[in-house]
């Protein structure tokens, strides 16, 4: 069973995320054969204030 998690910095809608995980699954089924019920695929939001870039939080770079 393939688990693939993806982290990215909060603010993308569930429309998005929808999306996201219908394709990188279908990646996944195409890439490894198997079917899409064995592959979890989970999100992480990353808060603002809880991620640094190039030695500052990324909402003070906005």
């Amino acid at each position: 069973m393939p688990f693939v998690t993806i982290e990215m910095i909060e603010g993308r809608t569930i429309e998005q995320k929808r999306e996201l995980v219908e394709k990188i699954t279908k990646v996944v089924c195409e890439t490894v054969d198997v079917t899409p019920d064995r592959v979890f695929v989970f999100v992480e939001d990353l808060k603002k204030d809880h991620f640094a870039k190039n030695g500052k939080l990324i909402i003070d770079q906005e």
